[in-house]
């Protein structure tokens, strides 16, 4: 057989071949791009499809949920039946998806076209760096690829508030959307023709139990909390969902733990360090983007700001990850991770903190500049150290089943960052501008205009109708005021979310120091889909 050495398939070292590597980092960064760019775009979507109570809140959850749910179910389906064909199909899933999304004449196209994006995200995740790690030959070689990998993550997590910003300032949100597709196509078309097919089969198998019943519980859960402040916490759908959630997380638990193949790894909670590391992914990870999504509340439908303003506060949220990836790497071979994760978090416990006694009124940039800097400094540090953390709680033979359980959990904490937020944040505002409406001197008129506004669209539609019609104006101040306590609560809620998280961190996990002799997750973890998802760390 001759060997191929143009350049599709030459190889960056023996057995990963170029046309690989470049398919996988082009479908990660893609990923990550179709992820956070609707987070800019939340005060168009306001204003030109007027979504009402919590139906903003489900635009970004409608991505997030396929890729905490499903991303290691679409790990273990590459793993058995070849992972070339989930880079292409999924690339080619997220296209559509986001066709749909340009296409939206209302929210719930909108949402359905985020919930196809998110599928096809949910594949690319597992499946981009599983395939780069099957190709390499030996954990130095490894360690490289997944640095690239990495670094393009990070790449796409900057690109995609510039796409954003850039696209919704000279055209609509619904090209922001376009420039996502064309990239999903050319990933799709660059699998498809040059990447090298793997698969590990062995000692794989579904767990179908185990992927239903964690499903219907995360929906469920989601579902409650996000409708809760529309509908009522105590109205039966909502207190149904939750009921629903309880039964099926609880079915999940059985099912994982009679299970040959496990979704997810019960027995590894036995150790208690581990444990509290995995309660630290959520909730720290729930803070950050939380905060990262009353951010984009804030600017877009709170203060009416330009979509590129929001693109430089997610830069400076995410954009300094990537800056300090050379640096964070040192700091974890010299620094015991959870110290470097305790400090990450207390960092972004400050600047939620700062960020929570601005005035709403405050529209200039360079007030947010330091609370979100640190922010997203504690980010850089924080995202860096937990797989890491919890690592070195566990033995050296569990540590990929381990990095992978830990990320699964951490994207649950970052799907239940907007939910929570923006149910405790409507809320607060719907509560606050309720009890100011009916404290003011205002005409009895314009109070029950205000009023039915309220009850029909929530604290969002009142502030923008109010700002968009004079008849409605005198109720502007009134709603802006209620919106930036109920967020700068929301800011309150993530700081404190990190800050507990910060000192579980520091308090309670005991592990191998920095200096002893753990592996990295690269060298513990076998190239499979569901482990070495293990790696990824993302906005």
């Amino acid at each position: 057989m001759s060997t191929k050495t143009d350049s599709a398939s030459a190889a960056i070292g023996p057995g990963l071949a170029k046309g690989t590597l470049v398919a996988g980092l082009l479908a990660v960064c893609l990923a990550q791009i179709g992820l956070a760019i609707p987070a800019t775009l939340n005060g168009l979507f306001q204003s030109d499809l007027q979504p009402v109570g919590s139906q903003l809140t489900w635009i970004s959850d409608a991505f997030l949920l396929p890729v905490a749910v499903l991303e290691l179910t679409f790990g273990l389906l590459g793993d058995l039946f070849g992972r070339k064909r989930l880079l292409v199909g999924g690339a080619a899933l997220l296209a559509v998806g986001e066709v749909v999304s340009t296409t939206s004449a209302g929210i719930h196209q909108l949402w359905f076209g985020q919930t196809l994006a998110g599928l096809g995200a949910a594949a690319l995740f597992p499946t981009s760096l599983a395939i780069l790690a099957a190709g390499t030959t030996s954990p130095a070689q490894r360690a490289r690829v997944i640095a690239l990998w990495a670094a393009l993550l990070s790449t796409g997590g900057f690109l995609a508030p510039l796409l954003g910003g850039i696209t919704a300032t000279y055209g609509s949100w619904r090209w922001s959307f376009v420039v996502v597709t064309i990239i999903a196509a050319a990933s799709a078309v660059i699998s498809a023709l040059f990447a090298t097919d793997s698969r590990s089969p062995e000692g794989r198998s579904l767990d179908p139990a185990g992927q239903i019943t964690i499903g219907i519980g995360l929906f469920a859960l989601l579902y409650a909390i996000i409708q809760g402040p529309t509908d009522g916490w105590a109205s039966t759908p909502i207190v149904s969902a939750f009921v629903v959630a309880a039964a099926s997380l609880g079915l999940f638990v059985l099912a994982e733990l009679r299970a040959a193949s496990p979704l997810l790894r019960l027995d590894l909670f036995r150790n208690r360090s581990f444990a509290i590391a995995s309660v630290v992914a959520v909730v720290g990870m729930f803070g950050f983007l939380g905060t990262a999504y009353a951010v984009s509340i804030r600017l877009g439908p709170v203060q009416d700001q330009p979509p590129m303003r929001t693109a430089m506060a997610f830069l400076l949220l995410n954009g300094i990850a990537l800056a300090m990836l050379p640096l964070t790497e040192r700091l974890l071979k010299s620094v015991t991770p959870r110290l470097l994760l305790g400090s990450g978090l207390m960092l972004i416990a400050a600047g939620d903190y700062w960020a929570a006694t601005l005035p709403i009124t405050d529209r200039a940039f360079t007030s947010l500049i330091l609370p979100l800097g640190l922010v997203g400094l504690g980010f850089a540090v924080t995202v860096s150290s937990i797989t890491a953390t919890a690592v070195n709680t566990v033995p050296l033979h569990l540590a990929g089943m381990a990095s992978a359980t830990t990320n699964q959990l951490r994207d649950f904490g970052f799907t239940l960052g907007p939910a929570v937020i923006g149910a405790v944040a409507l809320s607060q505002a719907s509560s606050g501008f309720h009890s100011s409406l009916h404290a003011s001197a205002l005409p009895e008129s314009l109070k029950g205009a205000g009023s039915a506004v309220l009850e029909e669209g929530g604290p969002l539609a009142v502030n923008g109708a109010s700002a968009a019609s004079p008849k409605l104006a005198e109720l502007h101040p009134l709603a802006l005021e209620a919106l930036g306590h109920g967020y700068a609560i929301g800011f309150v809620v993530c700081g404190t979310a990190a800050l507990v998280s910060a000192l579980l961190a520091l308090v309670a996990l005991r592990g191998r120091s920095a200096g002893s002799a753990v592996p990295s997750p690269v060298e513990t973890a076998r190239p499979s889909c569901g482990e070495a998802e293990g790696f990824r760390s993302r906005t």
